[in-house]
């Protein structure tokens, strides 16, 4: 039945998919597959496919081109940009095509009485509506630096060892979102409390719009549980703060002159002071007028560390500009509502479990899930309440 209503939908257009709509289904069904056509045409108009086609020919010649690795970093640039762009035409065009399938297919249903196909109908219609929402979500990160690799920084807060503990938890939870849609990362710097935990720890998500998606997360996350680390099963609340920002790209004019910046090298070490190697490979850089200080030690050689500190640094930097700039921009506006990371989201494991978005009042009962990386609808839900405050600011 499903490959007899491909075959009947690949020979459809869109205008005809709006009759179906109109004349086949039930009320129900008619009004969902109308609401679903409308916001993915509105979704179209954003992505622009015949737009993607042209960008991706010519990043593919690009990609082709015989000198392309001479410069790696533009190389992974170009290729990096080449398949963010497939993937997206290959969303849009793969939702458009199911949704036709998905009116043919009902429309057969319903002419045959088969209760069984209607009942994939429902389920389909379920999982589109959830792929359509996913991607519109998508659609909503037109900000200057969305479209970026992200850089997030994780410090342990109030709330001693449990807190470095939580920090810990945190950096796992993200890691594993990242690989549940494989998208590559890389731990540039962990600095690992006494008893349990880390410090702080950066690490980079090198994937198209990584900036955009995580930075609604930044702020500050608290944890509500039993202490694992208290001998009298004592309830703790901890906090961590979560930082995410931009990559710095070569197009940023962000200078930094060398006297104003201490550079110290230190053998890189992991938990319990193990040595990682044997020489001072591990970099700090600390900005002096501003004292932010960054690390790398994940490279065996001191001048790729030094490298990507600086890089590190340039990243944090430029989301220092933007802050104030923004900060005047509020200024002018008289908005003396603070920052809308803090105090975003709480995690509490006893009396009761729940995570809740501070902001959205999105919540579910299932942390376990979230902290193996199950964000996604926290994501979307602080994605869609930024573009509010956006649009009321505006």
């Amino acid at each position: 039945m499903a490959r007899h209503a491909q075959g009947v939908a690949g020979r459809r257009s869109v205008a005809g998919l709006r009759v179906l709509l109109e004349t086949v289904a039930g009320p129900d069904f008619q009004a969902e597959l109308k609401a679903l056509d409308s916001t993915l045409r509105s979704i179209e108009a954003v992505l622009d496919p015949d737009k993607l086609r042209k960008e991706i020919a010519e990043l593919s010649e690009r990609a082709m081109a015989p000198d392309l690795w001479d410069d790696q970093a533009n190389a992974q640039r170009v290729t990096s940009q080449l398949s963010a762009k497939q993937a997206d035409l290959e969303r849009v065009t793969s939702l458009r095509q199911r949704l036709e399938d998905l009116a043919v297919l009902h429309e057969l249903a319903e002419a045959e009485g088969d209760a069984a196909a209607r009942a994939e109908a429902d389920r389909e219609l379920g999982e589109l509506r959830r792929a359509i929402q996913a991607l519109e979500v998508r659609t909503l990160l037109s900000g200057e630096y969305d479209e970026r690799e992200a850089l997030v920084t994780i410090r342990a807060g109030a709330g001693g060892v449990d807190a470095a503990d939580f920090a810990e938890m945190l950096m796992r939870m993200y890691l594993r979102w990242a690989e549940r849609h494989k998208y590559p990362t890389e731990v540039y710097d962990t600095s690992y409390a006494e008893e349990a935990g880390i410090k702080s720890a950066t690490f980079a998500v090198k994937a198209p719009y990584a900036y955009g998606t995580l930075s609604v997360e930044q702020g500050t996350h608290r944890l509500v549980r039993i202490s694992p680390f208290d001998n009298q099963g004592r309830r703790q609340t901890s906090f961590a703060g979560v930082e995410v920002v931009p990559v710095v790209e070569q197009s940023d004019d962000i200078e930094i002159p060398e006297d104003e910046i201490r550079i110290d090298v230190y053998r890189s070490s992991g938990p319990g002071g193990q040595g990682v190697n044997t020489t001072d490979s591990a970099v700090r850089i600390t900005h002096l007028p501003t004292g932010i200080v960054v690390a790398c030690q994940n490279e065996r050689s001191q001048l790729q560390n030094r490298a990507t500190a600086m890089s590190i640094l340039k990243a944090k930097l430029l989301a220092l500009r933007r802050q104030e700039e923004q900060a005047k921009i509020d200024a002018l506006r008289g908005d003396v509502a603070g920052s809308w990371g803090d105090q975003m989201r709480s995690y509490v494991l006893h009396p009761y479990q729940m995570v809740k978005d501070l902001r959205t009042e999105y919540e579910t009962g299932n942390p376990q899930a979230v902290f193996d990386g199950e964000i996604d609808a926290f994501i979307e839900a602080g994605i869609r309440w930024r573009r509010t405050r956006e649009h009321a600011a505006s």
